[in-house]
């Protein structure tokens, strides 16, 4: 198994320590492109679709609240089930 087909089912266990370079690297599998809007304010583009998130400072994990709203983005777009 990749890389590439871990890391969705890695962020499905919603492990405490989901990092931010993991978050935008599958964010890049999908073919998202990332912006940056504000100091900490993130939005990963894709067509249509949009995900907003703050970037994680000075630790790079992100919070229980945003692997979640990650996993419902992807579930939503149709990238996991």
């Amino acid at each position: 198994m990749s890389k590439h087909q871990k890391a969705p089912q890695r962020l499905l266990s919603k492990p405490a320590d989901f990092t931010w370079s993991e978050l935008k690297s599958l964010m890049d599998a999908f073919g998202y492109e990332m912006k940056v809007t504000g100091d900490s304010s993130r939005k990963f583009v894709r067509l249509e679709a949009v995900f907003a998130i703050h970037e994680p400072h000075p630790h790079k994990v992100l919070k229980a609240y945003q692997v979640r709203e990650a996993i419902a983005f992807f579930k939503q777009e149709g990238h996991i089930q």
